[in-house]
């Protein structure tokens, strides 16, 4: 039986012919390699040494904790109003990462960072002794450290505790990549390669607090949304991950085999439909926050996998949606930032400021292009429009005039999108979901939200009128079988459904990474994502 795991200690064997450069650049990671790996084995035998001497720090279960590292460095605490002879009398307790150790002699000054924060400790040889004040001194950064003691402030006013006794909790055998910092405060080394932080998220967290923070506030956004439905009436409910039909929206999906079932099924692309089938069995108000999955590129806005809200409220329509968009994303932007105002991407941006402007879409194209509306009434005229003005993408690649007007949209209109704009009327092809526009058949009553450049949200008035809904379908069966791999699939037991009525109903998808991204400031989806999918490493290399 072969055993694949990794050991702690791990070489490099890979052997290469490199040019001058590259042999530099090897030998320079293979020095970092081996420091890693002599720093682990010298953990290693400290471990060793401390179970040897009946002290094993994997052997504790819990540590009880009177504070946090916030709460002790809050100005406003109690403990700060008392006389230093009634502090010296109590004892608190904290515990968390070292992060930091200064040995000044007899005396060490080290900082433990928990969730909340960073405290810094102070720990004297002629209070613990000389064989504990060793052993604290041994510590290594990383090692998760329980202390008690009692609080003070330095010459300079830092708050910090004195310590009397402390506990290793948990030790870190591998070096943790803290970086180090400059007189002016500057960090220098640490995790700052962007593939090495997706990939190793964990250290990333650890070393970077801005990682953290926008991650962390990332969360609160997925909070601050399900308390806005959940006070308005609406219900969270869950739909099925593994479908037989993948549809609710256009892409490829995912595909796994069902052992018990002895069946392919798909990820889902979408929640949609599923959540139709709710709103035809009586429920008026529901949304989900899944995950759904979609087996296409990844790019700064694409992550195959991803984070959707998507929400159904009967006798609703696609203007009751916009006001509730506008309402709720406001609400979010201010529970989160503290504020509707953003400062993202280098744009100043009020969502305050409502209601947000609607754009058809074949306007925007209009006012970007010059291709007037009646141009994009049939793909051939379309396609000569576009060679009119010199589009860059491949015209022979559109196979069907929605998919061309949507591609006119995305390289000329959305670009100029940096203040709320609700784009409305997309065509009917690239839409079989969303009732017809009832002055222009060719389009559908669908609106996409944009801001700061990036789409925050697509909605429709809801097709809910079955026979329209097959013909719809049909004509996605025609474009797949036409080469189009994105097509919406036939889903025989949606349309069952339907058959049986769905009131009028008005419903919203939103991706929640891209609205992080917005609400953060990040760069790439992937900052605003714990875990983005990454191509595996060959072979795995442990840092």
């Amino acid at each position: 039986m072969n055993d694949e795991r990794k050991p702690l200690v791990a070489t490099n064997t890979e052997s290469a012919s490199p040019t001058a450069p590259q042999a530099e650049e090897a030998n320079s990671l293979a020095q970092e390699e081996q420091e890693r790996s002599e720093e682990t084995a010298r953990r290693l035998a400290k471990l060793q040494a401390l179970r040897a001497e009946g002290f094993d720090p994997f052997l504790i279960e819990r540590y009880v904790r009177t504070h946090t590292a916030s709460e002790l460095t809050d100005e406003t605490a109690a403990h700060w109003t008392l006389p230093d002879e009634q502090r010296e009398q109590l004892e608190v307790s904290v515990a968390g990462r070292l992060t930091a150790q200064r040995v000044k002699g007899k005396v060490i000054f080290a900082d433990i960072r928990d969730q909340s924060g960073r405290i810094q400790v102070y720990a004297r040889r002629d209070d613990l002794g000389e064989t504990v004040f060793e052993r604290f001194k041994d510590l290594d950064l990383g090692d998760f450290v329980g202390v008690k003691g009692y609080p003070f402030k330095t010459r300079t006013g830092e708050p910090t505790i004195h310590v009397r006794e402390f506990t290793l909790l948990a030790k870190s055998l591998r070096p943790i990549p803290f970086g180090k910092q400059d007189a002016e405060g500057v960090v220098h080394g640490g995790l700052s390669d962007r593939e090495e932080r997706y990939r190793h998220r964990y250290l990333d967290l650890l070393v970077n607090p801005t990682s953290r923070e926008v991650l962390t506030k990332r969360c609160k956004i997925v909070s601050a949304m399900r308390r806005y439905l959940d006070a308005r009436g609406f219900l969270e409910v869950e739909t099925p991950v593994l479908q037989l039909v993948a549809g609710g929206a256009a892409a490829r999906p995912f595909i796994t085999h069902h052992n018990a079932l002895d069946h392919d099924f798909k990820l889902r692309i979408s929640l949609e439909l599923y959540l139709k089938r709710l709103i035809i069995g009586g429920y008026e108000k529901v949304y989900e926050i899944g995950r759904v999955f979609r087996n296409e590129g990844i790019s700064t806005r694409h992550n195959p996998e991803f984070t959707l809200m998507e929400l159904y409220q009967a006798y609703a329509n696609l203007e009751d949606i916009m006001e509730l968009v506008e309402d709720m994303y406001v609400a979010i932007a201010t529970e989160v930032n503290g504020s509707p105002h953003l400062e993202v991407f280098g744009h100043s941006i009020n969502l305050a400021q409502r209601p947000w402007p609607r754009l058809p879409i074949l306007e925007g194209i209009y006012e970007n292009t010059g291709i007037r509306p009646e141009e994009l009434t049939s793909l051939e005229s379309a396609k000569a429009a576009c060679r009119r003005i010199g589009v860059t993408f491949d015209l022979e690649k559109e196979t069907n005039l929605g998919g061309l007007i949507e591609k006119l949209h995305e390289q000329y209109t959305q670009p100029k999108l940096i203040q709320p704009t609700f784009i409305t009327d997309f065509p009917i092809e690239t839409s079989p979901l969303a009732k017809r526009k009832p002055d222009n058949p060719a389009l559908t009553r669908r609106f996409e939200i944009y801001i700061a450049t990036q789409e925050l949200g697509n909605a429709f008035s809801e097709l809910n009128d079955p026979l329209d809904q097959r013909a719809r379908f049909e004509a996605q069966v025609r474009q797949r079988a036409a080469g189009d791999e994105e097509a919406h699939p036939m889903d025989e037991e949606f349309l069952e459904a339907m058959e049986y009525g769905m009131p009028p109903t008005g419903g919203l998808g939103v991706g929640i990474d891209r609205l992080a991204m917005v609400l953060t400031g990040a760069e790439s989806i992937r900052d605003v994502i714990f875990f983005p999918a990454m191509r595996p490493e060959k072979p795995h290399t442990p840092r």
